[in-house]
């Protein structure tokens, strides 16, 4: 209730931005700080449970609720953020060089939709920057995945540089990585999504992963994340693509351009969506991906997730792990207990005893 009462009128009062820019700096403040972090996680953390934690990827979750990328665009409160309860989390979109993004304003609230609307434009400060913020952190209690791009003056054409040169300086650091190929706020960047551009990208980037694999002596996995807004012929040909490629899992969805059923005025805005109105399609694009594949190949959930019973759609439609981002600007830390609790009973309720159980249980 502190954050529903207090702290959520006090930013919703702000430009959307600065009050993100000013929570990130809380929690970096808090989680530096002798004592913040134990102080964050008995006011919000989630103690680990049986059937909750998730073994995936080589990598142990806590919990299946993760922390969607464009939070902690520079990984400057990853020790903060892994305190309110979140079983992983991903920093970024990273691109190799440090680059403004667009022009300001560009991050919209719309409350009635229950939804947040960006044209950020991958804002960070560069690999060799986060890859120091890594590397200066104490500990590490949850994983932490590295989301990568390309930058926004590379065409498309050697857009697989920038993610080389990403892994290259943040290989050491990530505990896997995602390949942000959809993000609708870089000119052409979902073109990288089609045909023989996805199956060249996808080609360079394992190789390099092999690479660095073979120079650090550990593997790890990659993911790519794709949109939501494409056709069913064309996500078929995604999936066919990604499934040949030797990557990891998928991450189903990133924001839309869609505008159906937005009530408030911010939605003549360009930019992406995210929260409520994504909910159902992310959620499709989740159970066509687990269908295509047979289950064979891993899916994180993202897109409208607010409640257990969001978050549980999305499970059993395919996904192993979910992810918010919205649901934690509207409903606050407190939200990642809520999700715990209610995904509990869920479980009960359907006489399952571990999530994953719950895995694709609706194709079944």
């Amino acid at each position: 209730m502190l954050y529903r009462n207090v702290a959520k009128p006090f930013f919703f009062k702000m430009d959307p931005e600065k009050a993100h820019h000013m929570v990130i700096g809380g929690l970096h403040t808090a989680g530096s700080l002798p004592g913040g972090s134990s102080l964050l996680q008995s006011m919000y953390g989630v103690s680990e449970t049986p059937d909750l934690a998730v073994d995936l990827f080589g990598l142990h979750f806590p919990t299946p609720v993760g922390l969607a990328a464009g939070l902690d665009k520079n990984a400057a409160a990853v020790e903060g953020f892994s305190s309110i309860g979140f079983g992983f989390m991903e920093v970024g979109t990273v691109t190799p060089k440090g680059q403004p993004g667009n022009d300001q304003p560009r991050l919209f609230r719309l409350p009635p939709d229950e939804a947040l609307l960006n044209r950020m434009g991958f804002n960070n400060e560069g690999a060799e920057a986060m890859a120091q913020k890594l590397s200066r952190l104490k500990s590490r209690p949850i994983p932490v995945a590295v989301n990568i791009g390309k930058n926004k003056v590379t065409p498309n054409e050697e857009a697989y540089n920038d993610y080389l040169e990403c892994i290259r300086k943040l290989y050491p650091y990530g505990d896997f990585f995602v390949v942000n190929i959809s993000s609708p706020n870089t000119p052409d960047l979902r073109n990288l999504q089609y045909g023989s551009e996805l199956s060249s990208l996808i080609a360079h980037i394992m190789n390099e992963m092999q690479q660095q694999a073979r120079i650090h002596g550990e593997s790890k996995h990659i993911l790519v994340k794709i949109a939501p807004d494409v056709s069913n012929e064309e996500l078929e040909m995604m999936i066919d693509a990604l499934s040949a490629s030797g990557i990891s899992g998928i991450i189903a969805t990133n924001t839309t351009i869609g505008r159906d059923g937005l009530t408030h005025p911010n939605k003549k805005e360009t930019g992406g969506i995210s929260g409520r109105p994504l909910r159902a399609r992310s959620t499709e694009v989740v159970s066509r991906v687990y269908k295509q594949t047979g289950g064979r190949l891993p899916i994180i959930g993202s897109g409208g997730i607010f409640t257990a019973e969001d978050a549980y759609e999305k499970i059993r439609a395919g996904a192993s792990l979910v992810e918010i981002y919205t649901a934690l600007i509207y409903e606050g830390p407190e939200v990642n207990r809520r999700l715990h609790a209610g995904l509990r009973e869920l479980l009960r309720r359907d006489g399952l005893t571990h999530i994953s159980e719950a895995v694709g249980a609706d194709h079944r």
